[in-house]
């Protein structure tokens, strides 16, 4: 199942993707209207909007709605750094010893088709391909032989990085939280319609330039080892986002550098996922406050 948020006639609510329409939960029972609570209410929610599909109604077709993040706030957002084999190797740094996680503020994110802003206090904007896993339900304490069943399911998220606040401090939240810099879609596949996470193509071009082609198997620490690891210092929650690192290929590395720069077109493919595709802009003016 695709599950999506959607706007259609200027309301917000929870659907689901089949081919090229939108089955729509608007008002029907057991089916939450925000993605958090509707990942909160579990096989309930679930179940409901299964129905709402096989009945075939309460359909709209797909090019007549905007899609919007499928988690749009969610309550932890988080990435971890140096997770491909191949991406340690291009910076040269030090395989981790442990997981090394990082925040990226959860007012960054964009939906698919949204644009990415070029910073106005920096030319050093990055993409980086990302699987990233949709916490279902609340737990603690995870074993790793449970992880998988804590997983409502997958999306695709370009963690966009500003290369250099990224390294002005050791914790990288700022370098990776500004507006704009979290697309995140443009829907999430439930976990049972992924055979294996760990066996998933990914890619990113900017604009016709293939720029990372990876797969998800180069991970050093898994999805599983991840929740097992982040479950012993806190709890997770439904609508939790964590993306799970990036392969070789970044901007950064090129020679010369590949920085994004305005009026290019980034879009990332995950297999069995879908496409994510934002465009880049310069910064508009925005408000300020005297």
């Amino acid at each position: 199942m695709k599950l999506i948020t959607f706007k259609h006639n200027d309301i917000s609510r929870v659907g689901a993707v089949v081919d090229n329409e939108v089955v729509d939960g608007l008002g029907v029972k057991n089916i939450p209207q925000t993605m958090l609570q509707f990942l909160a209410a579990g096989s309930d929610a679930l179940d409901a909007l299964q129905v709402l599909i096989n009945s075939q109604q309460a359909r709209i077709p797909l090019d007549e709605v905007k899609l919007l993040v499928p988690v749009p706030r969610p309550g932890k957002f988080l990435g971890i750094g140096l997770n491909y084999a191949d991406h340690i190797a291009e910076t040269t740094l030090e395989k981790p010893e442990y997981p090394t996680f990082f925040s990226k503020e959860s007012s960054c994110v964009i939906a698919d088709g949204d644009a990415i802003h070029l910073p106005k206090v920096s030319e050093k904007l990055d993409y980086e391909v990302e699987l990233a896993f949709v916490i279902g339900q609340r737990c603690r304490h995870v074993p790793l032989e449970k992880a998988h069943q804590v997983i409502a399911g997958y999306t695709i998220v370009n963690d966009v990085t500003v290369r250099d606040w990224q390294f002005r401090t050791p914790t990288w939240i700022i370098g990776k939280s500004f507006d704009t810099h979290g697309p995140m879609g443009p829907w999430i596949v439930t976990a049972d319609e992924i055979t294996d996470p760990h066996n998933l193509n990914l890619k990113t071009w900017v604009d016709n330039e293939l720029r990372q082609s990876s797969n998800t198997r180069y991970m050093i620490f898994n999805i599983y080892q991840m929740i097992a690891y982040l479950s012993q210092a806190m709890t997770l929650e439904p609508g939790d986002v964590i993306a799970t690192g990036t392969p070789s290929g970044v901007g950064v590395k090129m020679k010369p550098r590949g920085y994004m720069k305005a009026g290019q077109v980034v879009t990332i493919e995950i297999e069995n996922i879908g496409r994510l595709s934002n465009h880049v802009i310069n910064e508009p003016d925005g408000f300020v406050v005297a």
